[in-house]
């Protein structure tokens, strides 16, 4: 400690979102279908029974200020612990200390990981024998799927809350509340907000209230006053929160939900999701060739033989992509998106070819018949190869019967025609 820290107060300097944190459950916003009246998890909290945890959801959705919540109600040792700096050692040493408070005082110790996902397996195993016999309640808090990122065993003894984006009505009541606060909020500055910035902050903070609120201080604390008066217009707004906050991690869960949703209304007819999907990939920066290879892979494994231009469609779309760039190129990527959409579907080469695979996997590999088999080298036709070819072209409509199978195959149908589109059942 210096001659200054003995003064110095940390809620100075931190951001309004750190500052107007929730001290008690009546304070917390948002969560009800985890946090309303009756629910486990807040008769848990007022009864001091919390078990281990995992607290998973969006940024900005309360996960860290739950925890602090549960700490300020427990009568347990709070410790909370850093997964990236918080190495074996310390962890072995909270898990001893922890002990001695269990053994000497009766007192549990709760353990709190914000960024639980950054744990790696050594220090998750460095503490699960304490949260196996009790010592220890953990709490973790992150925004990956836990299902990708935490060991089976730290699951399996932890119960698995997913908080919900906020509402605009409940980012509101944040804002409202930061606003009203002499002591830890913005109560003091007489702010007048107008409407049209209410609502540019409402719609781009995106269900996240921590996003808001640095709006909001960035807005109020560089906006002099007027009359006494800091007056917050809709230009002011938009500096203040100048792009939407999108839910896009290209290595985690959420890509592959936008992914799935993407294919998923491509698939199922609807032009405007294959659309809205399309634009958020964009939005949020993916990469578009990898847009572009899933648009690819729909063209054939969706549509087809229903409609095969559909095919040439994407193709062009992906050439496209490669001579013109971006953003010029999403135009092309849009019109094979929605030719997709709107042909008729068709599996029939994705589960024919699947079904091919699956006999070939699981029977012998039959010979090639000698009809079949190639007569254009020197001494092919002393082995018999080629004799018997029926050549269709010979024929009426370049057809003729003949099998092109191998007689142990011969009876077995991989293609089965869907009757969609352009793609009609054969007699």
């Amino acid at each position: 400690m210096n001659l200054f820290s003995a003064t110095f107060d940390q809620r100075q300097v931190a951001p309004l979102a750190e500052r107007m944190r929730p001290r008690t459950l009546d304070e917390y916003i948002g969560q009800q279908h985890i946090l309303g009246p009756g629910k486990l998890l807040r008769r848990a909290i007022e009864a001091d029974r919390v078990s281990s945890l995992i607290l998973y959801g969006p940024p900005g959705t309360g996960k860290t200020s739950l925890a602090q919540v549960i700490a300020s109600q427990t009568t347990s040792h709070f410790v909370r612990i850093n997964a990236v700096t918080s190495g074996v050692k310390e962890l072995r040493e909270i898990t001893v200390q922890a002990t001695e408070e269990l053994h000497l005082y009766g007192k549990k110790t709760l353990v709190f990981c914000d960024e639980v996902h950054r744990f790696n397996k050594s220090q998750q195993d460095a503490l699960l024998p304490s949260v196996e016999n009790g010592t220890i309640t953990f709490i973790g808090a992150t925004t990956e799927n836990p299902f990708f990122e935490l060991n089976s065993a730290l699951l399996s003894r932890s119960t698995l809350f997913h908080l919900e984006l906020l509402t605009p009505s409940e980012i509101r009541l944040g804002l409202e509340k930061a606003l009203q606060d002499s002591e830890r909020g913005l109560g003091r500055c007489n702010v007048q907000i107008s409407p049209p910035a209410w609502e540019h902050w409402l719609n781009y903070a995106n269900g996240d209230l921590r996003r808001a609120l640095n709006a909001l201080e960035l807005a109020v604390m560089t906006t002099p006053a007027a009359d006494g008066i800091r007056c917050i217009s809709l230009e002011i707004a938009e500096e203040s929160i100048q792009q939407r906050a999108l839910r896009f991690d290209k290595s985690g869960d959420n890509h592959y939900d936008i992914i799935s949703a993407f294919i998923k209304s491509m698939r199922g007819s609807d032009p405007d999701a294959a659309l809205y999907w399309l634009a958020v990939l964009l939005e949020a920066g993916e990469d578009p060739r990898f847009i572009m290879r899933r648009i690819i892979v729909h063209a054939s494994e969706d549509v087809g033989l229903a409609d095969p231009m559909v095919m040439l469609q994407a193709q062009a779309a992906a050439n496209a992509l490669e001579w013109i760039g971006m953003p010029e190129a999403r135009i092309p990527m849009a019109q094979a998106v929605l030719a997709i959409a709107a042909a008729p579907k068709s599996n029939s080469a994705e589960a024919s070819i699947d079904k091919a695979l699956a006999y070939v996997k699981s029977n012998p590999t039959g010979e090639v018949p000698l009809h079949l088999r190639s007569s254009s080298y020197s001494g092919a036709d002393k082995l018999g190869n080629g004799q018997g070819y029926l050549y269709p072209h010979n024929y009426p409509n370049h057809w003729v019967k003949q099998d092109y199978l191998p007689p142990q195959v011969q009876g077995q149908v991989f293609y089965t025609p869907s009757g969609m589109g352009k793609e009609r059942t054969q007699e």
